[in-house]
């Protein structure tokens, strides 16, 4: 099958994306919709023999069965030999789930509800710090920890009316220190995500948090709540118990929001909107088993990724969110692609013979286009566009500025498609210059056009429709990862740069001779010791 797609590929080198607008139907038959979420892909180069091959090769890679065998708790991943179940998270109508014959669900459903009691008691001051209700949240985690919440965090601003909620994920004392100034002490709650409780840059914030507190509150522990599974370490911090909110092997950090992770979340917007967050994403999970992959929106989105990347080789793809709120969404999403499906060697541990996951990037419309979008348009690389937009904003007194940001997002993936000929080129300078100078200053102005983008449109942004978007990405890298035969939830390679740090560090405290490393490390430490206070 791949070599029928290499086949088509040499035929799309040819074809414009526009012709393939003479066909009227093209816009709703590359198109799905799902709940009142429209995804339209028909602004690619990909016509109907293309889609047919491409839903071919998701049929014989298996998606089908191994997705069951997701949802139903089997130990997709090999590596580690653990269940896949961050959709047992959301998965609020109780149906049961097994692992190893038990079913987790009571005890998914149990968390939840204790989540839903803390953070009703933070909300309406039952609980309290020392000098009063609890005005901040300081949520210390990183990566999976950090990311999920605080990208969910901004998004729904609208539904924030719990306490203001603050994120501290990097070691470097600058991200701690600019956090917690300005905080009270005695009405600020810290919320310690780390699954281990040994996380070297969580816990280095987790105690700085501490002697921050301890300056004015007598018993800093009890403003401090974990997401671990360690109850012992948590209590040798100090921290109650009934404070503690752990979560299972079968989550991954980067799927980890859901649950215990999205505590901050839960606390900012409140349990009602954060569920609605849930039954988003548990909404999406239905989709996902039940449609035909001709109308799945995750099989879908992940094979015009598989068709961009893996078949064209465009190496990298933007994800352009003309929604302000998903600021971070980019981020979170390259967590999510990269270290999901950013491997090199195939489930049996053999080389991969072909290219893994694509870079993922982005920024915000329409800030992107006075930034990147100049490369975007008339660069020597082709870069996919995954433009998401909202057809409504949560500002009716601004609805002028809404309007202009859709029609912004519009006209991008339209002038992608488009571009701009030589001869417009021409007539855009006409009358302005002559002869030759008109030639050069018109070759300036021509776009290549041609160039891809999908754009995912819905009425609103949500707790719902973010819960559907976010669950959306996931299966679309569960995808992605049966068709390349990748394990997409290891991360094997986040592992040799840690242990090198852990032996690095005496070695920047000037404690032990860096005599052992490289000649470019001992060079950097003797500057860092040279240079240091």
């Amino acid at each position: 099958m791949w070599t029928k797609l290499k086949s088509l590929a040499q035929d799309a080198e040819t074809r414009k994306i526009t012709e393939l607008f003479e066909d009227p139907g093209r816009a709703e038959a590359f198109s799905t919709s799902f709940d009142q979420t429209l995804f339209d892909f028909s602004k690619t180069n990909i016509d109907a023999a293309t889609l047919a091959a491409l839903l071919e090769l998701a049929e014989n890679a298996g998606v089908a069965t191994k997705r069951d065998a997701m949802f139903s708790g089997a130990k997709i991943n090999e590596t580690e030999g653990r269940a896949v179940l961050h959709t047992a998270l959301r998965n609020l109508d109780g149906a049961p789930v097994a692992v190893d014959g038990e079913d987790v669900m009571p005890g998914v459903l149990k968390t939840l509800d204790r989540m839903s009691d803390f953070a009703g008691q933070v909300r309406d001051g039952s609980f309290r710090g020392q000098g009063g209700a609890i005005t901040d949240v300081v949520n210390i985690g990183i990566g999976g920890s950090d990311l999920g919440p605080v990208m969910a965090y901004k998004a729904l601003a609208p539904y924030a009316d719990g306490p203001r909620v603050h994120y501290v994920s990097n070691v470097d004392g600058a991200d701690i220190a600019d956090t917690l100034r300005g905080l009270n002490p005695e009405t600020t709650l810290v919320i310690v995500a780390s699954k281990t409780f040994t996380t070297i840059e969580t816990m280095t914030n987790a105690r700085t948090a501490r002697a921050w507190m301890s300056e004015k509150v007598s018993d800093p522990a009890a403003q401090f709540a974990a997401l671990s599974t360690d109850q012992e370490k948590t209590g040798a911090f100090g921290i109650d118990p009934a404070r503690v909110f752990g979560f299972e092997d079968w989550v991954g950090g980067r799927y980890s929001v859901w649950g215990p992770i999205g505590l901050s979340l839960m606390i900012g917007i409140g349990s009602d909107a954060f569920r609605a967050f849930l039954r988003g994403g548990q909404a999406m999970d239905r989709h996902f088993k039940e449609a035909e992959f001709a109308e799945n929106m995750p099989v879908l989105l992940a094979l015009v990724g598989i068709w961009h990347n893996q078949v064209l080789g465009h190496a990298t793809r933007a994800v352009l969110p003309y929604d302000n709120r998903l600021v971070r969404l980019p981020a979170y999403l390259q967590q999510l692609e990269m270290e999901s499906n950013g491997k090199s060697v195939a489930i049996d541990g053999s080389d991969l013979g072909h290219n893994s996951g694509p870079v993922v990037w982005g920024e915000p419309g329409t800030n992107g286009q006075h930034a990147f979008y100049q490369l975007i348009h008339q660069g020597t690389r082709v870069i996919p566009c995954e433009f998401l937009v909202a057809a409504e904003g949560h500002e009716p007194e601004l609805a002028h500025h809404h309007q202009l940001l859709v029609a912004n997002c519009l006209a991008q993936s339209e002038a992608l498609m488009r571009g701009r000929t030589l001869d417009e080129a021409r007539e855009k300078v006409a009358g302005k210059f002559e002869g030759d100078e008109m030639e050069r200053q018109a070759r300036h102005r021509v776009f290549p056009g041609n160039r891809p983008s999908t754009t995912l449109i819905y009425p609103q942004l949500t707790p719902e429709i973010l819960g559907q978007i976010v669950a959306l990405y996931e299966h679309r890298v569960f995808v992605e990862g049966v068709i390349l035969d990748i394990n997409s939830y290891d991360q094997w390679g986040v592992e040799l740069g840690k242990e090198l740090a852990t032996a690095l560090g005496p070695i920047v405290a000037g404690e032990e001779s860096a005599e052992s490393k490289d000649g470019s490390t001992r060079q950097l430490v003797e500057y860092v010791l040279k240079h240091r206070g």
